[in-house]
């Protein structure tokens, strides 16, 4: 399988190319489990999601850290059948998907539950969608009833479920939903906005 993204970090600060250079730093522990390759417009990380999202989530604190509002940007990706199979993206997290939902849900509340805290706040948007089969809208109800039990649910909006708490659990339940979700083997993907030190919180 091949499961990747493709992520922009977003400094509202006079000093964002610093901001962005040293938060860069805190991808250098996962640099022999993911491949990174960076452009001028965004970074793909290819590897396991559960590296992935807490590649993701550790870049992501090094930036709000700053005290200046961030904003990182991610389309998330597994199974797509335009893309060859990858033996660095395997992972057991999806072995799971073969529980029934109502375990899925309970198993994976309970995985948010435990998330290490990273006491930095944030709130997030995103939207999951389920490629290809038949009882995708199931999935999506399910993933949606697993939301609202999260801890971090905030609000439905339109398009999107928005989110809020700890990045730790935040990301947490936005990696529970991306491989809890959806068949082992297909499609899934994540579109994902998270925001923190925001001037205008709501």
């Amino acid at each position: 399988m091949f499961s990747g993204a493709q992520v922009s970090l977003y400094p509202m600060s006079g000093n964002f190319a610093e901001i962005i250079l040293d938060a860069v730093k805190g991808l250098n522990p996962y640099r022999d489990a993911l491949r990174i390759e960076t452009d001028d417009i965004s970074t793909l990380m290819v590897g396991p999601p559960d590296v992935l999202f807490s590649a993701m989530r550790d870049l992501f604190v090094a930036a709000a850290k700053s005290g200046e509002h961030c904003v990182l940007s991610a389309a998330v990706s597994r199974g797509c059948p335009g893309e060859p199979d990858d033996p660095a993206c395997g992972t057991s997290l999806l072995e799971r998907d073969a529980l029934p939902l109502l375990e899925r849900i309970d198993a994976a509340s309970k995985t948010v539950a435990a998330a290490p805290a990273s006491d930095q706040p944030a709130a997030a948007q995103f939207s999951l969608y389920v490629m290809g089969i038949g009882d995708h809208m199931d999935e999506i109800y399910g993933c949606i009833d697993f939301l609202k039990r999260s801890g971090t649910f905030d609000r439905s909006k339109n398009f999107c479920t928005r989110l809020r708490g700890d990045a730790g659990a935040v990301f947490a339940t936005i990696q529970e939903a991306f491989c809890r979700f959806g068949p082992p083997e297909g499609h899934v993907t994540l579109d994902i906005t998270i925001s923190a030190n925001s001037p205008t919180k709501a």
